[in-house]
């Protein structure tokens, strides 16, 4: 079926974790990452594709980061997820990580993070009675709408040219 609209969002989203795959991808055919490159990842642990020990759900059972720098093994990249060894506590823990899962990805030795948003079943959860769910701000926060009519009717900011702040 064809939709009314293209998700750009989605197609994005797609993109950027090209990105991680084709990285991933061209460290685990060198066996080790190049210069002084080393990896943040924050996955979902709660996604139901991701593979790790039930220890370690035990400690993470939401989110967890990785980092990928000088102790890893066995990094496989697969189409939709990748396979890595890293130690906790000295013992060796086999993860699975779907790219769908992965949160963020920074490599703090060029500046370079990507942020990924929450799939897209997830960000339109409804209740089992078919209710869609507030988010927690929400609910804390019943004066929202109240709130962003106030947003409206206040100014809004104005160009203003660089010229009278340079120095003559």
């Amino acid at each position: 079926m064809v939709s009314d609209n293209i998700e750009y969002r989605e197609l994005v989203q797609e993109a950027l974790r090209g990105v991680v795959h084709a990285v991933l991808a061209e460290v685990a055919e060198c066996g080790a990452l190049p210069g002084a490159h080393h990896f943040y990842v924050a996955f979902r642990t709660d996604h139901p594709e991701t593979v790790i020990s039930d220890r370690l759900r035990e400690r993470y059972p939401d989110e967890m980061t990785i980092v990928i720098q000088h102790q890893f093994w066995d990094l496989i990249v697969d189409d939709d997820k990748f396979e890595i060894t890293l130690s906790f506590d000295n013992q060796p823990e086999t993860l699975t990580i779907p790219f769908v899962a992965i949160k963020n990805f920074f490599d703090p030795s060029v500046r370079f993070g990507l942020q990924f948003s929450p799939e897209e079943d997830e960000a339109n959860e409804t209740a089992e009675d078919g209710r869609d769910l507030q988010s927690p701000l929400e609910e804390a926060n019943p004066e929202s709408d109240a709130a962003d009519e106030d947003a409206e009717t206040q100014k809004t900011g104005e160009v203003v040219s660089l010229d009278q702040f340079r120095k003559k």
